[in-house]
């Protein structure tokens, strides 16, 4: 049995592994770190759906996590607040 003949061998230039994924974050950070405020309902839903929601001071983000494990995000609480209370006196 004769050998087949390989024809000419391009070269591959095997790059480093890159990070693919899109940089969501529109911050420092920091909103990573904290619970955010965001209206219950909503919240609810978005655990379900996974269709993310936005936080009282801005964040986009999907709840995932138990929030008691983490502090309350310090612009939420400054903008909850500020909201009036509901009540009608």
């Amino acid at each position: 049995m004769a050998a087949a003949k390989l024809g000419a061998m391009s070269s591959t230039k095997i790059l480093p592994e890159a990070d693919v994924t899109p940089d969501l974050s529109t911050g420092d950070g920091d909103h990573e770190r904290f619970s955010h405020y965001a209206d219950a309902n909503k919240i609810t839903e978005s655990m379900v759906t996974g269709i993310p929601i936005r936080a009282l001071c801005g964040k986009v983000w999907t709840p995932s996590r138990d929030p008691k494990k983490y502090p309350v995000c310090p612009e939420c609480k400054e903008i909850y607040e500020g909201l009036p209370s509901g009540d009608d006196d």
